[in-house]
């Protein structure tokens, strides 16, 4: 297993993500532990002792399941990573109460890795509010060695990155960005990921296979990349675009069955660098996934456009909804007023009049609103989070 240095630890370079866990059924939702129990015996056998959790994933069951299975190991034999929820909209937040639930369902007294999960447009104001005092609880947590290393997880635009890090950037040791050579330009990996290598942030990577989109590509794409390695399958072409990022420190998959786990340990058990040509083949045929609105974010738009838009973004959340969950769509929107969204726009048309790349900006506003009437606010989701909690439970 390949492994990187983090803070004189050696860690596995790639990290059990426990999002997506084996069912025994779609319909019941309920978690197999016994195929969990094979995995994890697997990833360890193969040096992957990185696990990954969260408050609300699979409904509050993961850190359970993750805990049980777990604890058929020593405690210094593996790494226990999980989250604190403060993207989830509530009425109170109470990280102690939280955190105590934690250790007590993952059955452990410490966390290697502790994050707050999510910061983003809206979560922000949360996580530095200092009426919660999320961040000197956690902080206190890492002195008393309740958490090894304290950082951070995001979906949120570079600027909020970088505002949270002016905030809490001496206590933050690492950021969990969504990283592959779709969203390196897609969601602007690339600016995230040098701005956190430049302030000394380690990067661990989620979503490096994007959520298996990458591992299921055309037959012409995926003749392109076996012309070129015919060996490697369409998931390790992703997994190696991210190992070859030298401050990537680990990369997360969230795999839900044996197979996948045997493949991924495989592809990081050798290094295989991507030449220069590979990787410029890979971002070209990401360019041509996208088939998207062609803004380039001049900001031109802006300037007259009479409701003070911000049209770039916007345009950019409907090229990502091709490519996105609900979630992420409704997180990214869920701090935009309504008078800052695409239905606000009144189809003046000076906007397109003065776009270089000549799209038809009203029409595109128009295609995004439809798209997004279809979508549950970001409300709903954490409302349909806690019912299918409350029944799992």
């Amino acid at each position: 297993m390949l492994v990187n240095d983090f803070k004189g630890l050696t860690l596995p370079r790639l990290g059990f993500g426990a999002m997506r866990l084996p069912l025994l059924s779609e319909e019941s939702g309920e978690i197999d532990r016994k195929q969990v129990n094979e995995m994890v015996d697997y990833a360890m056998k193969c040096g992957v002792n990185y696990f990954d959790t969260a408050y609300p994933y699979h409904g509050g069951m993961s850190e359970i399941v993750m805990g049980e299975s777990l604890s058929r190991y020593p405690r210094e034999s593996y790494y226990l990573a999980t989250k604190y929820p403060g993207h989830q909209l509530s009425s109170t937040y109470d990280p102690e109460a939280v955190f105590e639930e934690q250790l007590k369902k993952c059955g452990v007294e410490y966390f290697d890795f502790y994050l707050l999960h999510n910061v983003y447009e809206n979560s922000i104001q949360v996580y530095t509010d200092a009426k919660w005092g999320i961040l000197e609880y956690f902080a206190e947590q890492k002195r008393r060695g309740r958490i090894r290393h304290l950082g951070f997880s995001s979906h949120g635009s570079i600027q909020i990155l970088e505002e949270f890090l002016e905030y809490a950037g001496e206590h933050m040791e690492f950021c969990q960005i969504q990283l592959n050579y779709l969203d390196w330009t897609l969601q602007k990996a690339k600016e995230k990921y040098e701005m956190l290598t430049d302030r000394g942030i380690g990067v661990w990577v989620m979503e490096p296979i994007r959520g298996g989109r990458l591992a299921r590509l055309s037959q012409e794409e995926e003749a392109c990349l076996r012309k070129m390695r015919p060996e490697e399958s369409s998931a390790a072409w992703a997994l190696r675009f991210v190992q070859d990022l030298p401050n990537v420190k680990m990369v997360l998959s969230g795999m839900s069955e044996m197979q996948q786990m045997v493949e991924n340990a495989k592809t990081f058990s050798e290094e295989k660098p991507l030449t220069y040509g590979e990787r410029e083949k890979l971002l070209e045929l990401a360019e041509g996934m996208k088939n998207s609105v062609p803004c380039t974010a001049c900001r031109y738009c802006c300037g007259d456009c009479p409701m003070q838009l911000d049209i770039p973004m916007l345009l950019s959340v409907y090229n990502e909804l091709r490519f996105h969950s609900a979630v992420i769509t409704a997180i990214r929107l869920d701090g935009l007023s309504e008078e800052k969204r695409s239905s606000a726009c009144i189809a003046c048309g000076k906007c397109t009049k003065i776009c270089p790349q000549n799209i038809d900006i009203p029409a595109a506003m128009r295609g995004l609103t439809e798209e997004l009437k279809k979508l549950p606010s970001w409300e709903e989701v954490c409302r349909q989070r806690e019912e299918e909690a409350k029944k799992l439970r």
